[in-house]
């Protein structure tokens, strides 16, 4: 479709403006990653991973094939363990762990393509963490499964949780311009410990994780509180852990930094904590819809699409507040995929305002008639944002053009026959010295 067409161009328009996009000519990724386990233990796999990848290879498509093990493996969630409670045949929990860990390999060396291939740019950060706000449920909800918890208030919390950290660490990236990642991170050492939660579950089972304390321990490892522990699991403390993590491991540096990046400008404060008005809204409305004893949806067991839903939600939120930091817009208060949301919320506490309960059914009907909305809204607006930064900087989003791929095959080729010649100079070297 011919990109001067006036209906497209406008709604090219009401996405970014040509003035927004021109940011994206002076964009310069920056990061900061503190972790040990990063630094010293992954990064080398990461080096030797990217080695193995063609030059012809885009990284954005490296991004979508990490984020396909993660897709597959829902697939294979849904048909083969659906309840999120098993247990499930062995081989699927190590499905789980193998995929999220290729997830996360795919994640970290998309980046070292683009340098690789010299073809950095503000849209392989959109694209990266466009597709991170789509895996924060769908991840979650394989760790769900993993742990068995079903569509309990602990399965629901452990499914949409991460999209918290996720939400504030984007938000702090907006005004700060860099991403930070502290010495224990989300991205790290949080995905590595839910690999190990699906590979512990393939090994003993998921009945591990909500099985009471004192089965594991026994009464010599207790010390004298195993009447006290009574039937708490380890699903117990998870929920204690997570929540603790959060609240005083990851919200409150990303407050600080973001308040010392306001400051270092001579900006106002107070008027950022506004923007954290569409996380609420999103948070409040899931709990006040699926936690509702008047809704049916963790009963007839439909978390699985409801976490497909939120993440087109969570995803379009996330992305406007990505673009927007790229693009040096305003930030981004809300989003339309919000609305149907908070609807939900109200059709699941009909009662509690003086109207009789909606039936199964119909409720069941409108999650569905929002997925398909949260669908259409979200490809829609992606499609259209990634083309009109495409047109602009002149580059492609899953292809490396061909000229570019000569170009990168030929400094490859030239690199190695540099570093064949050292080899042999030192070696003369050598040889003369001795």
């Amino acid at each position: 479709m011919a990109l001067n067409r006036p209906s497209l161009s406008r709604a090219i328009t009401e996405c970014v403006s040509d003035e927004a996009l021109s940011h994206l000519k002076t964009y310069k990724y920056s990061s900061v990653d503190k972790s040990p386990v990063s630094e010293y233990i992954l990064k080398p796999w990461w080096n030797f991973c990217v080695e193995l990848l063609p030059l012809w290879l885009a990284p954005n498509m490296v991004t979508l094939i990490g984020f396909g093990f993660i897709l597959i493996n829902v697939v294979f969630l849904v048909l083969y363990m659906p309840d999120l409670v098993g247990p499930g045949p062995t081989w699927l929990y190590f499905s789980f762990a193998a995929g999220l860990f290729m997830y996360q390999t795919m994640d970290n060396i998309d980046g070292k393509q683009a340098r690789r291939t010299g073809t950095s740019s503000g849209l392989g950060e959109l694209f990266d963490h466009g597709i991170d706000s789509l895996n924060c449920t769908l991840a979650s909800l394989l760790e769900t499964a993993a742990m068995g918890l079903g569509t309990s208030k602990s399965g629901v919390f452990t499914a949409l949780v991460p999209c918290l950290p996720m939400f504030f660490s984007t938000w702090e990236t907006y005004h700060t311009h860099t991403l930070y990642l502290g010495v224990v991170n989300g991205p790290t050492e949080g995905i590595l410990f839910a690999c190990m939660i699906m590979v512990l579950s393939g090994i003993y089972g998921p009945g591990i994780w909500t099985e009471p304390l004192v089965n594991h321990l026994g009464e010599n490892w207790t010390f004298g509180y195993a009447a006290h522990m009574g039937t708490t699991s380890i699903r117990d403390l998870w929920i204690v852990f997570v929540t603790a993590s959060l609240l005083v491991g990851h919200i409150p540096f990303c407050v600080i930094n973001v308040v010392k990046a306001r400051r270092s400008r001579d900006q106002p404060v107070l008027p950022v904590f506004l923007e954290w008005t569409p996380m609420a809204v999103f948070t409040i409305s899931i709990g006040a819809w699926l936690y509702s004893p008047y809704s049916t949806l963790m009963r007839e067991n439909h978390l699985v699409l409801f976490c497909v839903t939120m993440a087109f939600v969570f995803g379009r939120m996330t992305t406007k507040m990505i673009l927007a930091h790229l693009t040096r817009q305003d930030f981004p208060m809300w989003t339309v995929m919000l609305w149907p949301l908070v609807g939900g919320a109200v059709l699941g506490n009909l009662p509690r305002f003086g109207f009789p309960a909606v039936s199964k059914n119909v409720e069941l009907g409108y999650l569905w008639a929002y997925l398909l909305f949260a669908f259409v809204v979200y490809s829609r607006w992606a499609w259209l944002v990634t083309t009109s930064i495409c047109n602009y900087l002149g580059i492609n989003c899953l292809t490396i053009p061909y000229e570019k791929q000569v170009a990168n095959q030929k400094a490859a080729r030239a690199a190695k026959e540099a570093a064949h010649q050292g080899i042999i100079a030192n070696g003369l070297k050598k040889e003369r010295l001795h």
